[in-house]
């Protein structure tokens, strides 16, 4: 099921965006097994199983790489795979014995992806880091945060998954569809700090423009302007969001307000956006979140309400396109992007998938898949 149905993928277990690319890839069909350790790694970053979502639709081995006998195995798997996804520190995998020299020879063909902080090459690339060290360097963490106020993480979207997970997907595709071509595999260096500055693009581009001349907090998209903000409604801790950038999305947030246009400053004006923000601010604390929402949603006036993620799965945005599944007894986002040709199979849970069944599409021995498999 769905459009990377025959694809396989041998995925060294890790964290962050490695096993959420593989999730993603596997949900679109891809056949992925996971080589997880023989003994677990930092404590603090493992759970329950059932709570990691990200491993969902794909078998898992414990390995030990530290037996040639198993690496030999493991190298038999990705002579037969598409691509290889692993995040360790650079170096790990040649001191393992399965760097891309070593697959690439055994698999011309293979396109090998590698996502770390700082990139295989560089001098910060031994270092250790985290997402909020990655999208440090890129201007993004400066720029994201309200006027007087620190930079704020926007949890750990923008370099782990944006900058990470999605860059490894597309550079992995990429070099799957050029193999296909060529016949020619390749190793895809992906560096949250190379994503996170490539999804800076256009921000990078306002700034030349001129259209970010304020510091962090002054400006249209950053909290300064009063028509891109979110707002408190009646109920404390309840929010709406209001994105009514062009003017005719700002004319009819205003005709909807009730508010008369000859009474407002020109809307692009900062110096009067913290003015219009008060007086918004003001009428937005008269009625609750679902008032509003009974006068502004399905409007052009760019209007949400700000869920908690306990709300958002029983939002009727939300369940109308399924966008919430269960997956073994657990709520969780529904796979995405939707195709309609090739429709996506439902997800199983971490754990459902049977390694033995798995790995006869590598075409191992029984011998060989129960000394893997156990």
């Amino acid at each position: 099921m769905g459009p990377l149905e025959g694809v396989k993928i041998v995925e060294f277990a890790g964290i962050g965006p490695a096993p959420l690319a593989a999730m993603i890839l596997a949900d679109m069909g891809a056949t992925v097994v996971r080589i997880d350790r023989v003994t677990p790694g930092d404590a603090a970053v493992t759970m329950d199983e059932r709570f990691e979502f990200t491993k969902r639709s794909r078998a898992a081995v414990s390995v030990d790489l530290k037996k040639p006998e198993n690496v030999a195995l493991v190298l038999k798997m990705i002579e037969g795979s598409d691509a290889l996804i692993e995040g360790f520190r650079p170096g790990v995998m040649e001191r393992l014995g399965l760097g891309p020299d070593v697959c690439l020879a055994r698999n011309p063909r293979l396109a090998y992806g590698r996502v770390t902080g700082w990139g295989q090459t560089g001098p910060l690339a031994h270092a250790a880091g985290h997402d909020l060290n990655y999208i440090a360097l890129t201007g993004a963490l400066h720029a994201i945060g309200r006027a007087g106020q620190k930079p704020t993480p926007p949890l750990n979207l923008v370099g782990d998954y944006g900058g990470g997970s999605m860059y490894l997907i597309t550079g992995l595709l990429s070099a799957i569809i050029c193999a296909r071509a060529t016949g020619k595999g390749q190793v895809v260096d992906a560096a949250m700090v190379d994503g996170a500055l490539s999804l800076m693009t256009p921000i990078y581009a306002m700034k030349a423009g001129g259209r970010l001349p304020g510091p962090r907090g002054h400006n249209q998209l950053d909290s300064g302007s009063y028509y891109y903000e979110t707002y408190e409604c009646s109920v404390p801790g309840t929010y709406i969001s209001i994105a009514s950038i062009e003017a005719k999305f700002h004319a009819e947030l205003l005709q909807r307000l009730e508010i008369d246009p000859a009474s407002m400053p020109p809307q692009r004006d900062p110096k009067t956006w913290q003015a219009v923000k008060d007086r918004l601010t003001a009428l937005f604390r008269t009625r609750t979140r679902e008032q509003w929402c009974e006068v502004l949603e399905g409007t052009d006036v760019c209007f949400a309400p700000v869920l908690s993620m306990d709300e958002a799965a029983d939002y009727p945005a939300n369940t109308a396109r399924n966008a919430f599944i269960d997956v073994g007894g657990m709520r969780q986002p529904a796979p995405a992007p939707r195709f309609q040709g090739t429709p996506l199979g439902h997800p199983t849970p971490p754990g459902a998938t049977d390694p033995r069944e798995a790995l006869k599409a590598w075409g191992l021995s029984e011998a060989e898949i129960g000394s893997i498999a156990g």
